[in-house]
């Protein structure tokens, strides 16, 4: 009798989840791997389809930590390449405010949702135009950029308007430029991490477009065990640009010391935004 009680209880439990784990419906959930955002990642994301482009970009949002107790407006970074960019920059973007005392900022990660060439068209979208160039989307990216993605982002979220910030490396960087250049005063301030810029050059050497804005900067980095051309380019283009009383922002060339081509975005973006807010 005792035998058989007890399988019943056993039979019973085991039947709603109660003894040898969860149901077998179950278990297959139980066994997935736990997908957790990091607390230094945490914030908001969403899909813009641009008609622009013609095509949709997956947005990654960093949100300041106790961002829904302060309601203040914030900075806001945007950063290109932002599949490998943004877990890497926004993350580091905490350290910089215990450490250096910056600002917290909304981070901004403008994605493609892969490095498949059929759906990351950086080569396009970053491309300024010049000789030998067969597609130059610079000036439609911006365009995305002014009229599509900053107006969503600043009716989502409490993102400061008059202190905007663009971030990019390699050809990115040269789009950063290129975005100084021919729409100044879009972003308060704009970091190019060793910018590729050639071919393309000739337009990153044009004349600026006029701005009413007197507090614009550009941070230009290059890391000395970087390419060796881009290292050319770089030193020529700084010297060509620090010669000349038109430009719309306060200019600051950076070498970085030992820093490779790609490796070293971080050292870029805490020295771009140390600059930028040297004043608060």
């Amino acid at each position: 009798m005792r035998v058989r009680l007890a399988a019943l209880i056993l039979g019973c439990l085991a039947a709603v989840g109660c003894v040898g784990g969860p149901p077998v419906s179950q278990q297959g959930a139980s066994m997935r791997p736990m997908m957790v955002t990091p607390a230094s990642l945490r914030g908001d994301g969403f899909r813009i389809e641009s008609a622009e482009l013609g095509r949709g970009f997956d947005i990654y949002v960093r949100l300041p930590d106790g961002y829904e107790r302060s309601g203040a407006r914030y900075p806001t970074v945007y950063l290109t390449d932002g599949d490998s960019l943004f877990p890497v920059l926004a993350t580091n973007h905490l350290f910089l405010t215990y450490d250096d005392g910056l600002p917290e900022a909304i981070v901004v990660g403008v994605a493609y949702g892969g490095f498949d060439p059929a759906i990351n068209r950086r080569n396009i979208d970053f491309q300024t135009p010049g000789e030998g160039v067969d597609r130059a989307g610079a000036a439609a990216f911006q365009k995305f950029l002014e009229t599509e993605l900053i107006p969503e982002v600043e009716a989502r979220y409490r993102s400061d308007p008059q202190r905007r910030i663009l971030f990019g490396q390699s050809r990115g960087g040269a789009f950063v430029l290129w975005s100084a250049i021919h729409a100044p005063d879009v972003f308060w301030g704009r970091i190019a991490s060793n910018p590729s810029m050639t071919p393309g050059l000739e337009s990153l050497l044009e004349d600026p477009t006029a701005t009413d804005r007197d507090d614009l900067t550009l941070v230009f980095t290059s890391g000395t065990r970087d390419r060796a051309d881009l290292q050319v380019e770089a030193a020529e283009w700084l010297a060509a640009w620090e010669a000349r009383n038109d430009r719309p922002w306060a200019l600051h060339g950076v070498r970085i010391e030992g820093a490779t081509h790609a490796a070293n975005a971080t050292d870029a973006y805490r020295i771009g935004l140390a600059r930028m807010f040297a004043g608060d």
